[in-house]
Order: structure tokens, then sequence, then C-alpha cells
């Protein structure tokens, strides 16, 4: 926490006409968990994924670093804790572009009983889906099919054919939907170093089995996934290690 109180305890001894424009809260005060990817450039389809926790004030590093694919066509801005209307290309439904910004890590999902995590876990079953329909009352929402009406026309399979979804974690990009503005955003097992995705941020299957084991719901984890440049663009204004 004092990472945010004190600059704001210094800005406060300013006189009103000399405080500048405090930037929005990007991290939540109560993040004590980072998972941060950067990618070369917004059309790299690959990157590199980070884990963070707070020790007293600042950052520490977890772990070694963890090669990751994003999305066939790079990243492009989500809807998620960070600003909107920030310059670079914006994420849409079915446009191949893993979101970029910040991002609440909420649920893991997968194919066991149940999952070695600190996040709520849910059992993906063969009723499990991901709405993707934008025209959907339930766009961007995972569910069970069975305990609703189902009015969408697309969706994802949570329990798939292959070990991809074998664990992952949900992604909070664009809550509350917005149309059209992309959906079902996960960390999953890849299907190779040379693979991509469609959205999503994948990884090999040891390293998403010690990500998930390491995020813990108490400690609020966030998800900032940024290329380099724009990674240090926002790294001082949004507290980054």
């Amino acid at each position: 926490m004092l990472r945010a109180l004190l600059p704001l305890v210094l800005l406060a001894a300013l006189p009103a006409a000399a405080q500048p424009q405090l930037a929005p809260l990007v991290i939540p005060l109560e993040t004590r968990q980072l998972v941060v990817v950067t990618t070369p450039d917004w059309e790299a389809t690959s990157g590199t994924l980070r884990r963070f926790e707070m020790d007293g004030a600042t950052w520490a590093e977890v772990g070694e670093p963890i090669a990751v694919v994003v999305g066939r066509s790079g990243l492009g801005w989500g809807r998620g804790l960070h600003p909107v209307g920030l310059d670079g290309p914006t994420k849409r439904e079915g446009d191949g572009r893993a979101p970029a910004g910040a991002f609440l890590l909420t649920e893991t999902f997968g194919y066991e009983p149940e999952g070695e995590t600190g996040l709520p876990y849910r059992r993906a079953t063969l009723d499990l889906e991901c709405v993707d329909d934008p025209t959907s009352d339930y766009y961007n929402e995972v569910l069970d099919r069975t305990a609703v009406a189902p009015d969408w026309y697309s969706h994802e399979e949570m329990r798939r054919n292959d070990d991809l979804y074998r664990l992952g974690v949900v992604v909070a990009h664009n809550r509350p939907a917005e149309a059209g503005a992309g959906s079902c955003i996960f960390l999953h097992v890849w299907a190779g170093p040379r693979s991509t995705t469609s959205g999503c941020t994948a990884m090999r299957g040891a390293a998403m089995d010690a990500l998930a084991a390491w995020l813990d719901a108490d400690a609020a984890p966030v998800l900032v996934q940024l290329p380099e440049a724009e990674y240090a663009r926002w790294q001082a204004a949004w507290g980054l290690p």
C-alpha cells in the first residue's frame, strides 16, 4: 500500500495549483501478485511471462521467466482496469488479438475434478461453454448450458478433445461485457512454442501448472500484458516492477 500512499502524501503538501493531475489507479491497492506478459511489439505472437509478489512496498520476482504465445494477430488494447482510449490497436471479437492492458485473474478451470490452485476452480464438463456470440445475453460468460435457456449461436467448448484447456485461468477482460469487444480470454496450455491463439495467452503445461498453483485469490492477482514499448511507457504511472 505504501507504493500508492507515499506519492499522495507528498502531493498533499503542495499548493493546490501546483498539484499535477493524478493518473487513475490501475493496479488495485490490495493486489499482491502480478503476472506480467510482454511482447516485442503489437504484432508479435510470442513473448515472456514473469511473476511478481509484493514484498513490503516493492515487487519481487518469483521463479524463472516463462515463454508464452499470444493471439495470431498480436495484441490490442482490451477492456480492463486501465483507462480506455489509449493509443494503439483495439481488440475486437474475432480479430485474433490478445488483450493488452491490466486485468484481474478471477478463477481457474480444468478437466480434473479438483485443481491445485489458490483461485476458485471449476471443472470443465461437456456442458460448460464460454459464449462468444455478441448478440447473446450471456456474451463473454462461462456457464453450464443446461442451467440456462441458450440464446447463442457460437461458443467455446471448455471440455476440448485436446489438452489446451486441461488447466486454465480466466482473464477478466471485457467485464461487464460490451458487445463485440472480445470474449473468452484465458491463460492456458499451448499447442507448442510456434503456435498462436485466437486471443488467449498460452504456455507449456508444466508452466501452466506452476502458475495456477501460485495464484492466490487473497492476493487479488492481476495480469499486465503489453508490448515492451507500452510497458516502459506505463511502468512508473501504473507502479509496475
